[in-house]
Parts: structure tokens; sequence; C-alpha cells
């Protein structure tokens, strides 16, 4: 059985008010660090995962964890997408830089997975105080307003997500009319995926393929009308282990066809 979203919701909020906000603005240098990977961690991730963690096994006693923070002390915590057991998947704080800048994009992410397929996903935007939500064959969802995407503008006219690699590359190519008039990069994946549900933006290609930024948005974005899939092979995402590199996300697959051939 799954959990009531406005359940999920209640906690995600909570832990925003209480672990996140208070320090947005007002993190001390101590309360920020370097990981291995070369991003940084807060005070305010590594509180927001604890008890984000805690909420929802409560609500879910049976379940298991993925949190990003504790997935980059120890991998082998991905292992448990494996499981036949419904599976939390936890980004407390996505857009951490942002954060500490004192910029205003930064988002929670959370998916609901099982036998790898994402079942729900919530993405929220703790400024806006915006809860994003979308269940598996149940749409796509901003608070109480359904999400559906329409159709995307002329190639010029589009706005996208794009890697820096791919931004230079296709920059180097203008002025074609098969080149997005716009390219850009918000440093917080929960909040692209918010926006290609709104259709504020039109397509998004990544290459960091963690689950914690993927699941969520990725069910939210195909709920609300959106395609996606992996260009090597068009195949779909799933939260777990893949050799693939690259995955892309368009407005409908008609547009995904089109889009593909400047990312392959």
């Amino acid at each position: 059985m799954l959990p009531e979203p406005h359940q999920v919701s209640a906690i995600i909020k909570e832990t925003a008010e209480i672990e996140i906000l208070p320090l947005f603005r007002k993190l001390k240098d101590h309360e920020i660090s370097d990981k291995d990977s070369g991003e940084i961690v807060t005070t305010a991730d590594i509180r927001a995962e604890k008890r984000l963690t805690d909420a929802l096994t409560e609500l879910m006693p049976d379940s298991l964890v993925i949190g990003e923070e504790a997935a980059s002390d120890d991998p082998s915590i991905l292992d448990r997408l494996e499981s036949d057991k419904p599976v939390w998947v936890i980004d407390p704080l996505d857009g951490t830089r942002n954060f500490a800048n004192g910029k205003d994009c930064f988002a929670v992410i959370i998916a609901l997975c099982q036998k790898g397929e994402t079942l729900a996903g919530w993405i929220y935007d703790p400024l806006s105080r915006t809860m994003y939500f979308a269940s598996q064959g149940q749409g796509a969802w901003a608070d109480e307003r359904r999400l559906k995407i329409a159709p995307s503008p002329s190639a010029n006219d589009m706005k996208g997500s794009v890697s820096k690699r791919h931004f230079k590359r296709l920059d180097e190519r203008r002025p074609s009319p098969e080149i997005p008039g716009d390219m850009v990069r918000y440093r917080c994946v929960g909040r692209e995926y918010t926006d290609l549900a709104l259709g504020v933006l039109h397509f998004a290609e990544y290459g960091m393929l963690k689950p914690w930024d993927h699941a969520a948005g990725i069910l939210m974005h195909a709920e609300a009308g959106g395609y996606s899939a992996f260009t090597e092979d068009q195949s779909p995402y799933t939260p777990g282990p893949t050799t693939r590199k690259h995955l892309l996300a368009a407005a409908s697959q008609s547009e995904w066809l089109v889009l593909r051939e400047l990312f392959v």
C-alpha cells in the first residue's frame, strides 16, 4: 500500500521549515564542506536527510531508504534499489551549491521506487512553498493544479537545459534553424524537472544519472505528457544501475527524435 501523498508532502514541508529554510543565507563556514566527488554538503543537507529518513521509514516501516548523503558515504546503499521492498530515494537539498551561495533555486526531491520502477515522486520548492507530485498513471500536479505539457515552439524559440559540453558545441553552430534559442543550466535538477512539467523548459539533457536526481522528475515529466529516453538506444529511464550515459527529456516523442540528433 502506498502512503497517502499528503502525508509525504507534510513530512517534506515540515523538514524544509525546520532544517533547511532557517539556514538559507545564514550558513557559517564550518557548516559547508567538500565531498570527494567535488560537490559540497551543508548542515542543512545532513539534517534534512536524517529527518526525512526517520519520518518516511516510520510512515512505511517495511521500506528502505537511499539518501544522497548516505550513499556518498557508502555507495553500496544503491543496491537497495534491487530489493523487492519499497525504497525511498531522497535528495534532501537539491541545488546545494545554489543554496550555499544564497541563490533561490533549490528543492527537496523524494521518489518512492520498487522493483525498478518509480511509483510516486515529490519535488518541493521551499521558497514558493509549491509541492509538485506525480504518481504512476495518476498524473502530475503543482499543488492542486494538474500539469499538461503543451507542444513546444520552433527550435529557435525553445528553451532547454544543456550540459556545458553540449552547450559549447551547439553554440558554435548558431545561427542554424535547428539550434535552440535559449540554453541554460539551473544547477538544480529538481527545479528543471518542475519547469519541464510546467512547459517553461522544453527539453533537458543529462549525463549525471544519480537516482535521487532523476527518479521523481522523470515520472513527473512523463505524467505531465512528456517523453524521455536514453539517446544511446531510446530505452526508458529506470531508477537503477545502467551502463547508458545520456538521458534526454522532451515534450513529446516526435520532438525527442528531432532533438536527439543534436546530442548524439
